[in-house]
């Protein structure tokens, strides 16, 4: 059985309880971790508390210096770690390497930035006596970091990589479903030298363990990716204690493709943008709206393309020209978006594609194409969270923009266009937090990303984000005359 991770020591529950880690391909079990509770959510703060002074003390070089050695660490075992990622999460061994290598890429990115901190210096009026002041950079102090299943070591990155690079110390918790991945992460940094306490994990069920992260008093600094319903839980609890929080949420991502578009490139855009990781991300591409005049085209062309993906398990590799698709993570969300399916068919949608799967056994949905569908149908007006993509005709951009921003969402977008009047009003007026011209959805870690309205608050990635895990102090330097 894996361990948590508290204080550089592998400990079972306080409870003595566990959780099943089940393979979406087989529906095996495949290992059990401890089912942590508040009280060991309580003792990975503590611990996390008592490695403050020491972590932050240190050199930021030097800060930078272990980071690499744990980045180092998990590289070496890059197969090893991805393999165990796609046994509990599903997806394709090609994209689980992929998505190693994006995290080890952030977390590089970071532990540059480690000793790059910058504060200010400012020359103060004379009224009180010669003076001048500076602003300096302090860590936040505890962090606590909720990662969602569908990209667990990425978005885990995300926060552990400017955290420890400003100089705090964090508490991660993994989603129930994908945590073995996350937690051997955690040991090869501790192997490779960082401090006991300075990076715990504790696995567990979210309204127990992470409710009881998020509403600790040592715990200052929230970062989460998930659900919008769960997002604004996470708000309530940290409010009353006016924790900083950053929440990336759901997303409803528009896609729009102009008449003058390199069709084929939208096309490979989209399919990538949608279906991989079996669609299940928030910045994948999840509404289309295409011009009348190149309508017909792209269809054809996204069909074609669609029609590659062979349904099956992740550790296998589909013959050529077949592309694997892995199942979604879950039977929940298998079933939620074949439930959305049903009710856009139903309100008269119609399916132009759909994969095939006739196994017994793993929670795969197969990659569907619909059009017509109503727009306030539930696979518009919610967030779709696997391998099924409505398209829509528009006449205009103007149409084209009204239906992107017709969403309680607003995460990421695009546009397929050589016109630089369309590219700057789809900049300037797509209500999200992101826009991508003419390059399928990917979030750069040199780059600010995050979302607006129910997308949510704050930002990850690029050197913004090391601002979020920092808190600006004002000093005077007075007594000069």
């Amino acid at each position: 059985m894996a361990q948590l991770l508290v204080g550089g020591e592998r400990v079972s529950a306080k409870s003595g309880g566990e959780m099943p880690v089940v393979n979406p391909a087989t529906e095996e079990v495949i290992d059990t971790v401890p089912k942590g509770t508040a009280e060991d959510a309580e003792a990975a703060v503590a611990a996390a508390k008592g490695a403050l002074a020491e972590w932050s003390g240190k050199d930021p070089d030097e800060r930078a210096a272990i980071m690499r050695a744990g980045i180092a660490a998990v590289k070496e075992r890059g197969r090893e770690i991805a393999e165990l990622l796609v046994r509990e999460q599903g997806k394709p061994l090609s994209e689980a390497m992929g998505e190693l290598h994006h995290f080890i890429h952030g977390m590089d990115f970071y532990a540059d930035l480690a000793s790059k901190i910058r504060g200010a210096y400012a020359p103060l009026p004379s009224s009180l006596g010669r003076s001048y002041g500076m602003v300096i950079k302090r860590p936040v102090g505890v962090c606590a970091a909720i990662v969602p299943f569908n990209f667990p070591l990425t978005l885990m990155g995300t926060k552990v990589g400017p955290a420890l690079a400003g100089g705090n110390t964090v508490v991660v918790k993994p989603a129930e479903t994908t945590p073995l991945a996350t937690l051997r992460v955690a040991e090869l940094f501790a192997e490779a030298g960082l401090p006991a306490g300075v990076f715990n994990v504790v696995t567990g069920e979210g309204p127990e363990v992470g409710e009881a992260l998020v509403a600790h008093p040592d715990v200052r600094r929230v970062a989460f990716t998930g659900s919008t319903e769960v997002g604004r839980r996470i708000m309530e609890l940290a409010g009353p204690r006016f924790k900083r929080v950053s929440v990336e949420l759901g997303g409803s991502d528009p896609v729009i493709v102009c008449p003058d578009a390199d069709v084929d490139a939208a096309v490979k855009g989209v399919n990538i943008g949608r279906f991989f990781n079996a669609g299940q991300a928030c910045l994948a591409a999840k509404r289309v709206y295409v011009f009348e005049e190149v309508y017909d085209e792209f269809m054809e062309g996204l069909i074609r393309r669609v029609s590659r993906y062979e349904l099956g398990d992740g550790l296998t590799k589909a013959e050529k020209p077949k592309i694997r698709m892995g199942p979604m993570n879950s039977a929940r969300y298998r079933d939620q978006v074949s439930s959305q399916l049903e009710e856009a068919v139903s309100r008269g949608a119609e399916v132009v594609y759909q994969g095939e799967w006739s196994g017994e056994k793993g929670y795969f949905f197969p990659p569907t194409v619909i059009e017509g569908a109503p727009h306030d149908s539930r696979v518009v007006r919610e967030e779709t969270f696997g391998p099924l993509l409505p398209v829509f005709r528009v006449g205009d951009l103007d149409e084209a923009l009204r239906l992107a921003n017709d969403s309680r969402y607003g995460l990421g977008s695009s546009i397929w266009t050589r016109n630089i009047r369309w590219i700057h009003r789809a900049a300037q007026e797509i209500e999200a937090g992101m826009t991508w011209v003419n390059q399928l959805h990917y979030g750069y870690d040199e780059l600010p990303f995050g979302g607006v309205k129910d997308s949510g608050v704050g930002r990850e990635h690029g050197p913004e984000a090391l601002e979020y895990y920092l808190e600006s102090k004002s000093v005077v330097i007075g007594g000069l005359d």
